[in-house]
């Protein structure tokens, strides 16, 4: 193997591919990144796996010399990462790789490339989606998935694919997040659903292509529904695929939660909002609740009683229903407010035990919310 690269297309290729590599692998060669010049010397080909997670990417080289090493890919994504502008030389040497940028030369010992597992195949494509659509979607419903791995059903996102439209939940059982969006489904009528382990949706949305589409695909084995026990759903964007198995597990019926009328709204200016409840709970513990007051035309917040410190501040809302005190925690309640796209947003009540929604503003009066948040409330003492 023998070829250049330019070393800012190499270094965010490497980076993405690199996010699939496990920090503590199972067994050493799945620690590995894979890179494969294809046989017409314009492509260099890197991949990574851990038997849940695969990783690929391509890149354009000038290569002399086609061939395929196994080296240490964390590594590999620092180096490269630190290495001047312009372009970077790569080279095997016996044993070794030679990586070569500006006066900075590195020497890395290749791991045997016969003991890499196979990557799997990407499933059948069922659509696709616009990609900043997508990962602006997934960062909204994702910080509501749990992070309490012996219950892995709430550690995932639920994608619920019904005609033209594409469905995203995620739930630690006290808050929901969920966003509708339209996406392209590659036949009329499809109904299917995964559960997606939400870290990984995460990363692999960080690394989309900016106003482009993703394919996405899914897969399951022999004699299952797509989506079933032991499936697999992957992503493709440009020169980018990822797949991951999904979780074996149904997801809670989420649907009846949400309440269906309210007692009290509130429309409020979602900037001013998270910058006056993230100042207020500076004083706020994890768990220590921040209360809020509404009234009309005003919405009072405090943290904090007693000996501790303590903090109030008051600001203009449009309030509709009857004087309400109702608390939250802190960080619940800035997640909300942060996966709010539009200007302002709702806040729907109904009693203060009882959960609230948060809502975007449609742009038509009366039409359905993109982006619904459910968030259990605390009780005051």
């Amino acid at each position: 193997m023998r070829l250049r690269v330019d070393r800012d297309a190499f270094a965010e290729a490497v980076a993405w591919t690199a996010r699939a590599l496990p920090a503590r692998p199972a067994v050493p060669v799945l620690a590995g990144m894979r890179l494969r010049v294809a046989e017409d010397g314009t492509s260099l080909y890197l991949s990574g796996f851990d038997y849940e997670v695969s990783t690929r990417a391509s890149v354009h080289v000038v290569a002399e010399e086609a061939g395929a090493a196994l080296v240490p890919g964390r590594l590999l994504a620092e180096i490269v990462r630190n290495l001047p502008q312009g372009s970077v030389s790569i080279e095997s040497d016996g044993p070794k790789l030679l990586v070569t940028g500006g006066a900075a030369r590195f020497t890395l010992v290749t791991m045997p490339l016969e003991d890499y597992p196979d990557l799997p195949g990407m499933p059948g494509v069922i659509g696709s989606a616009p990609s900043d659509v997508l990962a602006a979607a997934v960062r909204q419903v994702t910080p509501a998935a749990s992070r309490d791995d012996t219950l892995p059903m709430l550690t995932g996102t639920y994608m619920d694919f019904s005609g033209d439209t594409l469905t995203l939940v995620a739930t630690d059982r006290y808050r929901i997040a969920l966003r509708e969006m339209w996406w392209q489904p590659a036949e009329p009528g499809i109904d299917t659903a995964a559960l997606v382990p939400a870290r990984t949706l995460a990363d692999i949305v960080r690394g989309l292509v900016s106003k482009s589409n993703v394919d996405i695909a899914l897969a399951a084995d022999e004699g299952r529904p797509i989506g079933a026990v032991d499936g697999m759903v992957g992503f493709e964007n440009g020169e980018r695929r990822t797949t991951t198995r999904l979780i074996d597990s149904d997801f809670v019926r989420y649907a009846s939660w949400f309440p269906t009328e309210f007692a009290a709204r509130a429309e409020v200016a979602v900037g001013p909002l998270l910058e006056t409840v993230k100042r207020v709970a500076l004083v706020a513990d994890r768990g220590t609740p921040l209360r809020l007051a509404f009234a009309e035309g005003e919405a009072v917040l405090e943290a904090g009683s007693g000996d501790d410190a303590q903090a109030v501040e008051s600001m203009g809302v449009a309030y509709e229903g009857d004087p309400l005190r109702v608390a939250f925690r802190p960080d619940y309640l800035i997640d909300g407010l942060a996966a709010v796209e539009t200007d302002t947003a709702y806040l729907h009540f109904t009693e203060p035990t009882k959960p609230a929604v948060i809502t975007d503003v449609p742009a038509k009066e009366g039409a359905a919310p993109a982006f619904r948040y459910l968030v259990q409330p605390l009780r005051l003492s």
